[in-house]
């Protein structure tokens, strides 16, 4: 009897998922993730969203007569310990494109071949494949998105793959425990888990997405379709998502996944996304101030945008797209600090934290990464005013303003000295990178 065993990493579900669906072609399958401890203390948000993610899973597939197998340990060590348990002849692992993933993949292929056991890589992660589109004049990657959109746009997606009917585990395997899930550090953080995944994108495509090209910059109003953490984890088919959204005529939903493997494929051919600057000759005449970076972290750099921006990525371990470019923009363009500082803040808090997206997206408001105009500025209360109008958003991540009345919540350091200093609220921090004609 043929045994494969698949190595889940960031592909947590059973629908379009190619790995699994090539393991449980085999007689016997055994659905693996390796617990690694190096990875254990990165985020408590993400590692609790990971754990109800492994929960979830378990439970389908034991619906389906099999289990998921956990262990804890080197993740390379622990699938060559229980591929040769199981006499398993296969092992199966969805491609991937950070450091860490392709130095597992690496190492895996090693010891694979060193115990003779087949590996193959499968597709699963994006929507188009990291390097299946490559600028026409050469190069490994694009580094501009409209060409790469085009590009994306035109390439063949692959088919999808067939949900397991059945996955039948090797007689005698022990499964393992999973541990509870951690208590994670946001306390509205949502819930992990392909099951929860699919039933908020079924009502979030019958409710949202025909309006989704309008809405999806509203602060307030929140017509994102906040399955980032979803995708960032695998509980959703990037391509499966794709396919459902192209066919509703939702093109701007479509584009914002072609962000999402724009990204994969700079990552792909530039690992040091989250340390090197990716632009030849970018600015790296940063600030590090330790007080107005902690200000900036708790949400009380006098700016109410960025403050509300700031506390909904603590409360929620998310953040709303438009506020992410403000907050980042504010941290790098105004105050002057090193955007590699945001990273590591974000990654720590963001359920979606991903070494391509949150790393290539700073970048990219940095000036040091793959925009055509590095040196734009993002006016914060332009901004608020135009996609928080009345001051809702802010109303919400920052009580200590509630009892102001509309636009003017956005700038409560215009309204009488008098009333000013009874809010409990700080001025905003002083500008180190451009005139804040906003400030005056």
């Amino acid at each position: 009897m043929r045994t494969a065993v698949v190595l889940l990493t960031r592909d947590l579900r059973l629908h379009d998922n190619p790995a699994l669906a090539a393991a449980c072609a085999a007689d016997r399958a055994v659905p693996l993730y390796v617990l690694d401890p190096a990875l254990a203390g990165l985020s408590p948000n993400r590692t609790r969203f990971l754990h109800q993610c492994l929960a979830d899973l378990r439970g389908q597939l034991r619906a389906k007569g099999g289990d998921l197998v956990v262990r804890q340990g080197d993740p390379v060590a622990e699938t060559i310990r229980v591929a040769r348990e199981t006499g398993a002849g296969t092992i199966h692992l969805a491609a991937d494109v950070s450091g860490y993933a392709r130095r597992r993949e690496r190492r895996l292929r090693e010891e694979s071949e060193r115990h003779r056991i087949a590996l193959e890589l499968h597709p699963g992660v994006t929507v188009v494949e990291p390097g299946a589109v490559r600028p026409g004049g050469g190069g490994e990657s694009y580094r501009v998105f409209t060409p790469y959109f085009r590009s994306w746009s035109a390439a063949p997606w692959r088919g999808q793959a067939q949900t397991p009917q059945r996955v039948a585990l090797p007689d005698g395997l022990t499964a393992g425990d999973l541990p509870g899930p951690p208590a994670g550090e946001s306390p509205h953080a949502c819930e992990g888990g392909e099951t929860e995944a699919r039933r908020r994108l079924t009502t979030w495509m019958r409710q949202d997405l025909p309006g989704y090209a309008e809405a999806h910059d509203d602060l307030p109003g929140d017509g994102t379709s906040r399955l980032s953490p979803y995708l960032r984890w695998g509980c959703l088919s990037p391509l499966a998502l794709a396919e459902a959204a192209r066919d509703r005529g939702a093109d701007a939903f479509v584009r914002q996944l072609c962000w999402r493997d724009f990204y994969y494929q700079v990552t792909r051919v530039f690992p040091g996304i989250s340390t090197d600057a990716l632009r030849p000759g970018a600015d790296n005449d940063w600030r590090y101030d330790d007080d107005a970076l902690q200000h900036w972290k708790d949400g009380l750099t006098g700016v109410p945008v960025v403050d509300a921006g700031m506390r909904q990525l603590r409360d929620e371990g998310w953040m709303h797209n438009r506020a992410r470019l403000i907050t980042a923009a504010f941290l790098t363009k105004h105050l002057g600090i090193d955007w590699r500082l945001g990273v590591a803040w974000f990654f720590r808090w963001l359920l979606d934290g991903d070494v391509p997206n949150n790393s290539g997206n700073w970048q990219w408001t940095a000036g040091t990464g793959n925009d055509t105009r590095p040196y734009r500025r993002f006016n914060p209360i332009r901004q608020a005013l135009r996609f928080d109008p009345d001051g809702v958003y802010v109303r919400r991540y920052v009580p200590e303003l509630k009892g102001i009345n509309g636009a003017a919540v956005h700038q409560p350091w215009r309204l009488p000295a008098s009333e000013f200093r009874s809010l409990d609220y700080p001025g905003p921090l002083e500008s180190h990178r451009d005139e804040a004609v906003w400030l005056r």
